[in-house]
């Protein structure tokens, strides 16, 4: 599999499809790449060419804890990176929750090179801020005062990048835990500040500034709940709202893995909603 150097970092990366408009789709929390990859393949199918990458700290890519923006945004700009030496832009860009935030901090931080938004689980209100600021920032935290960076290193989701690739472990150990901490900290900070917007992220204004067409499809637990989908549909200026559950679930998340079922259907949508909301400027398709 390709690896790009993206501001330092090695970042892994798949593109599915030889041909069509150019399409980039995360996955959600700190998943691989192939936990969007059915889907990928699914959207490469119908005629678009699918970037599916790594994000820093997660899959196969580089760990690289701190600097000065929060984690999403950095997420972002490496993805404008990768897209940019892969002569990728404009592109049709997409996930599920984290991966969600990615495509709308994306499309607020490079908004001429944005096509259209698909977007889907989305999170937001103070329940999941403080679920997730705990998931991916406050256990480890807690790990590294505990017992420094060898016990951040034994934690499961470090574990799996250590094993992935194994220079990250070289990284992290050499990282003072004083630093790791305020990192973390400043990270955690950013989704506990995002609790009272309307998603993680992102506030009513910067919602309404996005003019893309966008589709956006809700989730159905108390991490994704189905009134913060509807709501971001309603603030974003050109969007279809597809629901594709009626109640949320009385779980913290449902599982990914129940959403996949779905992939077949998820893509109809979307192939569907392309076809017509890029149709008035001409179709991409050649």
């Amino acid at each position: 599999m390709p690896t790009a150097t993206v501001k330092g970092v090695h970042i892994n990366y798949e593109v599915l499809g030889g041909a069509g408009p150019w399409m980039a789709l995360s996955p959600g929390g700190r998943r691989p790449l192939q936990g969007v990859k059915p889907l990928a393949q699914r959207m490469a199918d119908a005629g678009y060419r699918v970037v599916i990458h790594d994000r820093r700290n997660c899959g196969a890519s580089d760990v690289r804890i701190g600097g000065d923006d929060p984690e999403n945004e950095i997420w972002a700009d490496d993805l404008h990176e990768l897209l940019r030496q892969l002569q990728a832009l404009p592109v049709i860009i997409g996930g599920g929750s984290s991966g969600c935030r990615l495509a709308i901090l994306f499309a607020l931080r490079y908004p001429g090179l944005v096509n259209a938004l698909l977007l889907w689980r989305i999170t937001g209100g103070r329940f999941a801020a403080e679920r997730l600021a705990r998931q991916y920032y406050t256990q480890y935290i807690e790990a590294a005062q505990a017992g420094g960076m060898s016990a951040v290193c034994a934690t499961e989701h470090w574990q799996e990048r250590i094993a992935a690739r194994g220079a990250n472990r070289d990284y992290l150990m050499r990282m003072d835990p004083k630093r790791f901490i305020a990192a973390m900290t400043r990270w955690r900070e950013y989704f506990l500040k995002g609790a009272d917007l309307p998603i993680i992220g992102a506030s009513e204004t910067d919602l309404k500034s996005i003019r893309v067409p966008a589709c956006v499809i809700p989730g159905n637990d108390r991490t994704h709940d189905i009134r913060t989908g509807r709501n971001l549909a309603r603030l974003l200026p050109d969007c279809k709202l597809h629901e594709l559950y009626d109640h949320d679930e009385d779980m913290d998340v449902v599982p990914p893995e129940e959403w996949q079922k779905r992939d077949d259907e998820i893509a109809a949508i979307f192939t569907g909603f392309l076809e017509r909301a890029l149709a008035p400027a001409g179709s991409l398709k050649s």
